[in-house]
C-alpha cells in the first residue's frame, strides 16, 4: 500500500494547479509551475519542517522584508508612481559577505505565493554553502502578500487594475529589488545568479537578456520560451509528449486511454448515461455532462506526465492500475482503476468541491494578457483532438476582461522567432535545463546556442526536477549528474567574473 503522503500530493496536482482553465475550452492551457503536486499543507514557519522539505531548509534562517515597489515601471503618468509592498526573503546563513563580493542566488517567484516554492526549491539552499552565497527569494507581483491597490479584491477587480500584471513589470520589479538589496548590503560587486522554474524559468532567462548589468547569469529550468506565436507548431507539442510518456510506459495503457473518450461520450448519450458514469467513477456530485469527466481525466494524465518524478513515477502508477485491472473488465472500469491507483482510495472522485485560488485567477489573467500559449491536440495523441483557435481565444478573453490578449508580445519584447540567432548574437550565461519527458520541453531550448548559452537536458527528466530538493537517496544518477553540470557551469561564470573584476581594479 502506498504511503498517504503521495495520495495527498497527487490529489493536489488536480486541486491546486487547475491545469485547465475551465472558463472556456479555448483557454485550455496547462498552467506552468515548478512545484506540481508537492504543495505542502500547513505553515512551515511555525509548525516545523514539512515532510518534503530539504534538510538544508530551515525557516529560522530566513528574514522577511518588504520593498516599496513602483506600480508601473514604464509610464510617467501620476498614477504610475503609486507603490505597493513587495515581499522578499533573505537567508544569509552561508553568505561569505560583501567584503569578498560573495555571490547572490536569487529565486524569481512565479504564479503563486513565494511560500509554496521556498521549502522545496532545493537548488539554492543546497548550493549556497558551496558558493558562499546569499539566498534571495522574491515574490511575483499580484501573488501572496505582494498585492497592489491595498487588497486582492481591488487588485483583481478589472482590467484597469490588472493591467499592471505582466511579465515585463515582474522582471522590472526583480531588478529594482536586486539593486536595492545589493546597495543595502554594500554588495555592489557581488555577482547575481537568477534561478527560476517553468514560468519563473522564462522570467529568469528573460531577466538575463533584459538586465545583464544586474544578473551575471540565469538558470532557467523547464522554461518553454519557444511556446509562443506558433514557433512550436501547436499540434506537435505538449500533448504529443504526454502521450509518448504513456506509450513508453505501456502500449496497452495508451490504447485503452485513447479509446476511452469515445466510450465516455457513447455512454453519456444514452438515457441515464450520465448517472451510470457518475456511479462508475464515484463522482462527488452527479455529472451534468461528459466534459466534466473528460476534463478531469485529461488533467490527471497531463499532470502525471508533466510531474512524472522519481521514485513514484505517476504515469507508471496510472498505467499500473489500468493494466492491473481484470482482463474481463470493460474499458471504463480499467480507466477508473487508473484513477484510484493515482489518487488512492477516496470517498469520491472527479468533481470535488473546491474554492478558486489566487493562482487560478492570476494565471487566467496572465493567459489572457501576455502569456498566450497556443496548444492544440492532434489526432495522433491519446487525448481528444482539439484545435487552438486564436480568434476564439481572443474573443473569450475579451468577454472575461473587456480587453484582448497580445499573442505576439512575448516574441516582440523578449525575442522568439529565430531564437537561436537572437541568443547567439545577444545572450550569454544562460542555462536552459529540461527533462525530455516534460510535455513543456517541446517549447524549451534543447541545443547549445554558444559556449555560454547552453542546454542541459535529460532523457527521463520531468518538469523542473533539477531545481527541486535533491536530498533523496533515490535520485537517479542522471539527475545527480544534471545538477552537477549546472553547478559546474555557474562556478565557471563566477570564476570568470572575479577574474575580470580583479583585472579591472
Amino acid at each position: 500500500m502506498r504511503p498517504l503522503t503521495f495520495s495527498l500530493q497527487s490529489s493536489l496536482i488536480l486541486i491546486f494547479l487547475l491545469f485547465f482553465i475551465t472558463t472556456s475550452v479555448s483557454l485550455k492551457v496547462p498552467r506552468l509551475s515548478p512545484t506540481g503536486g508537492k504543495f505542502l499543507h500547513g505553515d512551515y514557519w511555525t509548525q516545523g519542517r514539512p515532510s518534503d522539505a530539504s534538510p538544508a531548509f530551515d525557516p529560522k534562517h530566513f528574514q522577511t522584508f518588504y520593498y516599496n515597489q513602483t506600480l508601473d515601471h514604464f509610464n510617467f503618468r501620476p498614477d504610475s508612481f503609486n507603490t505597493f509592498q513587495q515581499r522578499y526573503l533573505i537567508n544569509s546563513r552561508h553568505w561569505g559577505g560583501s567584503n569578498i563580493s560573495a555571490p547572490i542566488l536569487a529565486y524569481l517567484g512565479a504564479e503563486e505565493e513565494i511560500d509554496v516554492d521556498i521549502s522545496i526549491i532545493g537548488f539554492l539552499p543546497e548550493n549556497a554553502i558551496h558558493f558562499q552565497a546569499l539566498q534571495l527569494y522574491i515574490e511575483h507581483r499580484y501573488y501572496g502578500e505582494s498585492i497592489p491597490f491595498g487588497s486582492r479584491e481591488e487588485a483583481y477587480k478589472n482590467a484597469s487594475t490588472l493591467g499592471y500584471f505582466n511579465s515585463a513589470q515582474a522582471i522590472a520589479d526583480y531588478a529594482e529589488i536586486l539593486i536595492h538589496v545589493k546597495k543595502q548590503l554594500h554588495a555592489e560587486n557581488s555577482p547575481v545568479i537568477v534561478v527560476g522554474g517553468s514560468y519563473g524559468g522564462m522570467l529568469a532567462s528573460w531577466f538575463r537578456l533584459k538586465y545583464p548589468h544586474v544578473a551575471l547569469g540565469a538558470l532557467a529550468s523547464s522554461a518553454p520560451i519557444l511556446y509562443f506565436d506558433d514557433i512550436v507548431p501547436p499540434e506537435t507539442g505538449y500533448y504529443s509528449i504526454a502521450s509518448r510518456d504513456f506509450r513508453e510506459a505501456s502500449e496497452t495503457c495508451y490504447q485503452i486511454i485513447k479509446n476511452s473518450w469515445t466510450e465516455i461520450d457513447n455512454i453519456a448519450s444514452k438515457l441515464d448515461g450520465l448517472s451510470s458514469l457518475s456511479k462508475k467513477f464515484q463522482t462527488c456530485r452527479p455529472l451534468t455532462n461528459s466534459s466534466e469527466l473528460k476534463d478531469y481525466l485529461d488533467s490527471m494524465y497531463s499532470g502525471a506526465a508533466q510531474y512524472n518524478d522519481p521514485p513514484r513515477y505517476p504515469v507508471t502508477m496510472i498505467c499500473g492500475g489500468i493494466d492491473g485491472a481484470s482482463s474481463t473488465d470493460d474499458i471504463l472500469t480499467k480507466i477508473f482503476a487508473g484513477v484510484v491507483a493515482y489518487n488512492g482510495n477516496w470517498s469520491c472522485y472527479v468533481n470535488q468541491p473546491r474554492n478558486e485560488t489566487e493562482t487560478d485567477v492570476g494565471w487566467r489573467w496572465q493567459s489572457c494578457s501576455d502569456m498566450v500559449i497556443p496548444i492544440s491536440v492532434s489526432n495522433d495523441t491519446m487525448f481528444p483532438p482539439y484545435k487552438f483557435d486564436l480568434n476564439k481565444y481572443i474573443d473569450d478573453c475579451k468577454a472575461l476582461y473587456g480587453v484582448p490578449p497580445r499573442p505576439h508580445w512575448v516574441t516582440t519584447y523578449f525575442g522568439g522567432q529565430d531564437i537561436k540567432l537572437t541568443l547567439h548574437k545577444f545572450a550569454s550565461n544562460i542555462i536552459f535545463s529540461n527533462g525530455l519527458r516534460d510535455p513543456y520541453s517541446s517549447g524549451g531550448v534543447l541545443d547549445d546556442i554558444s559556449d555560454t548559452v547552453v542546454a542541459v537536458h535529460t532523457k527521463n527528466g520531468s518538469h523542473c526536477l533539477d531545481i527541486l530538493n535533491s536530498y533523496h537517496t533515490t535520485d537517479p544518477d542522471w539527475l545527480v549528474n544534471q545538477r552537477k553540470i549546472e553547478v559546474r557551469i555557474i562556478k565557471g561564470w563566477i570564476a570568470k567574473y572575479y577574474a575580470d573584476l580583479q583585472a579591472l581594479k
